[in-house]
């Protein structure tokens, strides 16, 4: 039996600055990064009808966790912001130089109609208004 995933990153998002640089300055190495204009691999799915190559669009720093059996979205939240609280000036000072858009993304998988605590904690408020940035679900419901 499938069981209910939920996975949690922060992304700083811009039109080009030095991933090297970013993770540098914060002395945090990202789960993932890439750069404006490269080329992005996708897995073949007969479903897709989408030809040709497509490249990136923007470069992208994140920091965050795989998919988790998960009932409860804080837990994976607490372990993405524990290792960026206390960064908030940097973050401001990198978001400022560079443009940065910040944007927390919390990616729940629903099975079998379990679903998970979805809350957002005063901690996380503050930290997230506290860098300006942005809070997006995406939400699945599989049967």
């Amino acid at each position: 039996m499938e069981k209910t995933n939920v996975k949690v990153y922060f992304s700083a998002k811009a039109d080009d600055f030095s991933i090297e640089y970013f993770t540098n300055v914060l002395g945090i190495r990202p789960t993932r990064a890439y750069k404006k204009g490269e080329a992005i691999n996708r897995p073949s799915n007969p479903n897709v009808t989408s030809t040709g190559t497509h490249y990136r669009q923007y470069t992208s720093w994140e920091l965050g966790t795989d998919y988790e059996q998960s009932y409860d979205i804080s837990e994976q939240l607490d372990f993405v912001l524990n290792q960026l609280e206390g960064k908030e000036e940097l973050l401001n000072q990198l978001r400022e130089n560079y443009e940065l858009a910040y944007r927390f993304t919390i990616v729940i998988q629903i099975e079998n109609n379990e679903k998970p605590a979805m809350y957002l904690d005063r901690r996380f408020i503050h930290f997230a208004d506290s860098i300006g940035a942005d809070v997006d679900f995406d939400l699945y419901v599989y049967s």
